[in-house]
């Protein structure tokens, strides 16, 4: 499934969210930049900004850098498309600031998982790049306050593609499996790279548990939708 839109508009201007998509797009652009001078260029970038596992404790910033990073066009454009779609309501609820320390913290803990699966299965050397984990928070936090909300979804059926109205418990719990179903199929060949699928279930099992936490309750709660969803925490 892919989201299109939800209908869920924010009720404030989505700075932070905002500079977010911009910063990251931007840093991709001098990433790929960089590729076009050569490989080795790029390569070098990536393994001292990307998290290398087994580095972690010697160039601890990348806890940080790796998060705003990306490895592709597909990966960067399909990222901030859900960070657009998702985050400006998130930020609503939770105000600027705590809104982008959730963000980091929700991509520390995506990490953590991720770096620990190496370690277990391998792969303590394969960089570690991208914002999907710290956005995996985000959805958390978004189907945490918004379940009933809906998204307009492109949805595959066979050869053919048809628009949808799902609620978000309902699409970000079974992208949610899926991520899980993924995770455990690939651990055999954790060490050969590709998707990080445990830092995506790690970012949303930090953002699940850490969202209640950080609601800004002085919020103007004139929406009847609002209120119902501060009274679920």
């Amino acid at each position: 499934m892919i989201p299109i839109r939800d209908e869920n508009p924010s009720r404030t201007f989505p700075l932070i969210t905002l500079i977010l998509i911009l910063s990251n797009s931007l840093i991709w652009l001098y990433e790929w930049y960089i590729s076009l001078n050569g490989e080795f260029f790029f390569e070098r970038f990536i393994r001292e900004f990307g998290l290398i596992p087994k580095n972690i404790l010697t160039n601890p910033k990348t806890a940080i850098t790796h998060m705003f990073l990306h490895g592709s066009w597909l990966h960067i454009i399909s990222n901030m498309w859900v960070l657009w779609i998702f985050g400006d309501n998130v930020e609503y609820m939770m105000g600027r600031i705590k809104f982008i320390l959730f963000y980091i913290l929700c991509g520390l803990g995506s990490a953590a998982l991720q770096v620990t699966i190496s370690f277990i299965f391998g792969g303590v050397e394969t960089p570690m790049v991208g914002a999907s984990g710290a956005i995996s928070g985000i959805l958390a936090a978004y189907m945490k306050f918004f379940p009933r909300a809906r998204i307009l979804s492109l949805v595959p059926f066979f050869f053919y593609f048809y628009f949808a109205r799902i609620p978000a418990v309902i699409f970000i719990g079974f992208w949610f499996l899926s991520q899980i179903i993924n995770g455990i199929l690939f651990l055999p060949f954790s060490g050969l790279g590709g998707i990080a699928w445990w830092a995506h279930i790690g970012g949303f099992i930090f953002g699940l548990w850490l969202a209640p936490k950080f609601v800004d309750i002085t919020r103007p709660r004139g929406s009847k939708k609002i209120v119902r969803i501060i009274r679920i925490h």
